[in-house]
């Protein structure tokens, strides 16, 4: 990657890692995972960076590839993870702490979605996220009509996990 791809990419990270935090936060259960996945997907969007057209939204094409890495590797367990050498760049990166004082109030809620499926969790989140059903459609693959139908079915699964 050229050096003015790479601080553009750089630039662009660190404004929005906070995406990557909260995926990891929805398909992680302690911060040692949660670790282990925000490096995963930040590997998977630096190799795929220099491909990264600008046909959607920066913000879209990250929760894509942050939510495909997270399904990807929490399906297979037993999986190895291949790494690509980050050290040439990883201390121009900085990871800043991430402040869950508000994801403590949704901790009920989260583990209710911990009991989804891999799909519909990706589901809720981009919902929660506030993101219109064309966009979730977009950024899951599926159609919009699918996607309203499916995150109907999920609120009243919700509904009935946290209120038995």
């Amino acid at each position: 990657m050229n050096k003015e791809l790479e601080h553009k990419f750089i630039s662009e990270f660190q404004k929005n890692q906070n995406i990557i935090h909260k995926v990891c936060r929805i398909y992680t259960t302690n911060q040692d995972a949660h670790n282990d996945l925000f490096q995963e997907i930040t590997i998977q969007l630096w190799k795929a960076y220099p491909k990264f057209r600008g046909d959607s939204k920066l913000s879209t094409w990250m929760y894509r590839i942050g939510l495909n890495t997270a399904i990807t590797l929490y399906r297979k367990s037993k999986r190895t993870v291949k790494t690509q050498d980050f050290d040439t760049v990883l201390h121009k990166i900085e990871a800043t702490d991430y402040d869950d004082t508000e994801e403590q109030q949704l901790k009920v809620m989260y583990k209710a979605i911990h009991q989804l499926s891999d799909i519909d969790k990706a589901l809720v989140f981009l919902y929660l996220e506030d993101k219109n059903y064309k966009e979730i459609s977009e950024t899951i693959g599926i159609s919009e009509v699918n996607a309203r139908v499916k995150m109907n079915r999920i609120k009243t699964r919700l509904k009935k996990i946290l209120n038995p």
